[in-house]
C-alpha cells in the first residue's frame, strides 16, 4: 500500500484538533486530494470547513487508513460502526496519547494492522518528531506508509518495542513543556539581574530557539557544542558549575522529571 492507494481508497481522520489539523494541512500541501479525506470532528474549525474534505455522509467501505487523533472512548462515540475498520484491510494509526495498542486490538479485533505513534506539539509548525511502533499485523510497508504520512509534521523514529513508548512520552512528548519552562525561568533570571521583562523574554526565546537549531544541524554533538562555548574561568563556566552540580544541578532534576512523566504514562496506560 502506498500514497496512491490512500488517494484511491480514502483516509478517515477521527479528530481534527490541533494535531489532526497539522497533519491534514501537511497531507493536502503534499498533494493528497481533499476528496480522498473523510474527517469526523464534532467541533470543526473554520479552517477545516474551508479545505474541501468530506465532512459527513457515508465513509468509504475499506479506507486505506484510519488515523485516530482522539481518545478511544471518543472514537467509539464518533464512529458507532468502528468494528467495520477492523477486518484487516484498513491500517489504523493512533496518535492518542497514553493509549496502548492492545486497547485498539480489543476494539477492532486482532486482524487489524495497528501503528501507535507519539508526536509532539512542534508538529503544529512541521517541526515535530514522532515515534512509531506497530503490532504483529503491521507489515513493513504499513510502517513505511505511516512514516510517509507523519513526515508531514516532522521527523520520525521507529521503536524496538512498545515498552519504550513511556520513555518517549516523557522525553519528546512532554519535553516541549520542559523547554518552554526553561525559557520562562531563563527570562525571569535575566529580569532578576536587571533586564526589562520584555527584553529578557526576547533574549531567552531567541537563545533557546537558536541553540536548538544549532544542536540539530551542527556536525558536533551537544556535548562538543557546550565545550566550544565554555571559555576557561569565563562566565559560561561559572553558570555551568551550578547547572552541572551532581546533586543539585539540571541533570539530577531532569532525571527526576522524566522519571515522573514516564511513571505517569505507565499509570495512564493501565487506567
Amino acid at each position: 500500500m502506498d500514497m496512491n492507494d490512500v488517494a484511491t481508497r480514502g483516509l478517515v481522520l477521527l479528530g481534527c484538533g490541533k494535531m489532526g489539523s497539522a497533519m491534514l494541512a501537511g497531507w493536502l500541501r503534499n498533494g493528497l486530494p481533499p476528496k480522498s479525506v473523510w474527517v469526523i470532528e464534532p467541533n470543526p474549525s473554520d479552517w477545516l470547513k474551508s479545505q474541501g474534505v468530506n465532512m459527513g455522509g457515508d465513509l468509504p467501505k475499506d479506507p486505506a487508513i484510519a488515523l485516530v487523533a482522539v481518545k478511544p472512548q471518543m472514537m467509539a462515540d464518533a464512529l458507532p460502526d468502528v468494528k467495520s475498520l477492523g477486518d484487516g484491510k484498513t491500517l489504523v494509526i493512533s496518535v492518542a496519547a497514553g493509549t496502548p495498542i492492545r486497547t485498539f486490538e480489543e476494539m477492532l479485533g486482532d486482524k487489524t494492522p495497528i501503528i501507535r505513534a507519539m508526536p509532539n506539539t512542534p508538529a503544529a509548525i512541521g517541526h515535530g518528531i514522532t515515534a512509531l511502533i506497530g503490532n504483529a499485523k503491521a507489515m513493513p510497508d504499513d510502517m513505511d506508509l505511516a512514516e510517509a504520512l507523519l513526515w508531514s509534521i516532522g521527523q520520525t523514529v521507529r521503536l524496538d518495542n512498545e515498552g519504550q513508548m513511556d520513555a518517549v512520552t516523557a522525553v519528546s512528548g512532554s519535553g516541549p513543556a520542559y523547554v518552554f519552562h526553561m525559557i520562562e525561568t531563563l527570562a525571569a533570571a535575566g529580569e532578576a539581574e536587571g533586564l526589562p521583562a520584555e527584553l529578557a523574554m526576547e533574549l531567552a526565546k531567541a537563545t533557546v530557539g537558536g541553540a536548538g537549531d544549532l544542536a540539530e544541524n551542527a556536525d558536533e554533538d551537544p556535548t562538543q557544542l557546550r565545550v566550544n562555548v565554555t571559555s576557561p574561568n569565563g562566565t559560561t563556566q561559572a553558570a555551568l558549575e551550578v547547572l552541572m552540580d551532581d546533586e543539585t544541578g539540571l541533570g539530577a532534576l531532569m532525571r527526576r522529571a522524566v522519571a515522573a512523566a514516564a511513571a505517569r504514562s505507565r499509570e495512564l496506560a493501565n487506567e
